[in-house]
């Protein structure tokens, strides 16, 4: 196949940089209007119709020609074949992953997820109670690939949050079920799982059908029209985060191998043509070698297409002055996977504040956190990790404030709440709060 990257070479020396740079950044997040309208009409008919709308869609944009509801789910004994059926070296791989994930994510509980409360001096206790969701909906991607590992990254927090149920859907186009799908769904410990996809999944699992529970929160990737639609049903059910298309940026000081560093870039820009892979470094020489190694090792990629469309569309190997206007570059950008690919990545850490995830040092491989080293891979987009954060135990979880006020606490709260309802003129506030004040003989 006779494809070329070439993706943008930029300094931050020249005039034009900042308008060179905005430009390679920019992507629209808006959704095309026949989307929209599309998803408004599916998610209008699951509401109404439910299972039979449902069953409508999957026989029309899946292919799958079936009588009823109940050929859709997943049964567990289904799930567990697949697990058994699996080659060795994939359930040890399955199950090493899905070790180290949940280790990871118990240690989040632990650290942010437990109940608390205390006294004050007159005896007022406050606190919060931290319990978890009832139920909540995951949906796997299965169009362009399958996906095990966002099984694992989705359904292991949840269950570690103590999640009641598990609802998971996955797209099966042709009726194609992908095993190791179906055994991570095993592992992870999904409750149920049905075999739709795509904005009537989304839809089943706000509104509930006579078969498809509905969840109090859903999470996990999907294209547009997924996208859309979880957009659309925020506020009947909560959800994770809107995603835009995958990022990568790597800070290298020019000591790591640069073939390493080509092969990182091609790890997002194979999502698709919309990927976008960033190098920073202050080495001219260096960048050069990233670029000859680019040439070198795209024609052995089998998405090398998709690797070349998404490099030569957003990709952008930046020359900086210094590696410390690589990382206030980076924190412009709060990139969805940012790797310090340096001798002293430690050194470059505490400069880093934007960032889904960092991988730190030249053999931290962001594909390592994409599937088995313990962080969760369903990350912030697009630059908002500026203010979000990756999927954890705590999206499974909700909080509640404790209060509960002893007879000498009332008189100093009390008093405290009168005035400020009267100066609000709420005079009901006042006087439940009055109430309660012991009266002076």
């Amino acid at each position: 196949m006779n494809v070329k990257a070439s993706p943008a070479r930029l300094s931050t020396a020249s005039a034009s940089f900042e308008a060179d740079f905005r430009a390679r950044l920019h992507w629209s997040a808006d959704t095309d209007a026949a989307i929209e309208q599309v998803v408004a009409d599916i998610l209008d008919d699951v509401r109404r119709r439910g299972d039979a709308a449902v069953l409508d869609y999957t026989r029309r944009f899946d292919r799958l020609e079936v009588d009823g509801m109940a050929a859709l789910e997943l049964r567990a004994p289904e799930l567990q074949a697949a697990f058994d059926n699996l080659p060795a070296v994939q359930r040890e791989a399955l199950e090493a992953a899905a070790r180290r994930v949940r280790s990871y994510h118990e240690a989040q509980k632990k650290a942010s997820g437990e109940s608390w409360s205390y006294r004050d001096a007159d005896g007022t206790l406050l606190g919060q109670k931290v319990t978890p969701l009832d139920r909540v909906g995951i949906y796997v991607p299965g169009g362009k690939a399958a996906y095990p590992s966002s099984v694992l990254m989705n359904a292991i927090p949840a269950h570690v949050a103590g999640v009641g149920e598990i609802i998971m859907v996955v797209p099966t186009p042709g009726g194609e079920k992908n095993t190791l799908v179906l055994a991570a769904a095993h592992v992870a410990g999904v409750t149920r799982a049905f075999t739709v996809g795509g904005a009537q999944a989304v839809g089943a699992l706000a509104y509930g059908t006579a078969t498809i529970p509905a969840v109090d929160k859903i999470t996990g990737p999907g294209n547009a029209y997924v996208a859309a639609a979880k957009r659309r049903v925020f506020g009947t059910v909560g959800i994770d985060m809107i995603a835009g298309p995958s990022e990568i940026l790597v800070l290298a000081d020019g000591t790591t191998p640069p073939d390493w560093v080509a092969m990182d870039l091609f790890s997002q820009a194979e999502h698709d043509e919309l990927a976008q892979s960033i190098l920073l470094c202050p080495d001219a020489a260096y960048i050069e070698r990233v670029q000859q190694e680019i040439d070198r090792l795209l024609p052995t990629m089998p998405r090398a297409a998709i690797i070349a469309a998404s490099l030569n569309g957003r990709g952008a190997l930046i020359h900086t002055k210094s590696m410390e206007e690589a990382c206030a570059i980076s924190n412009r950008i709060a990139p969805e996977h940012l790797e310090v690919s340096s001798r002293e990545p430690g050194r470059w850490e505490p400069l880093l504040k934007h960032a889904g995830a960092i991988f730190l040092g030249a053999f931290t491989s962001e594909s390592l956190g994409d599937y088995c080293a313990g962080p969760n891979h369903v990350l912030p987009t697009s630059g908002t990790a500026r203010f979000s954060s990756p999927l954890g135990v705590y999206d499974f979880q909700k909080r509640s404030s404790l209060i509960e006020v002893s007879e000498a606490g009332a008189q100093a709260l009390g008093r405290i709440a009168v005035t400020l309802a009267e100066g609000e003129g709420l005079q009901a506030h006042a006087e439940a709060a009055r109430l309660r004040l012991r009266q002076e003989p």
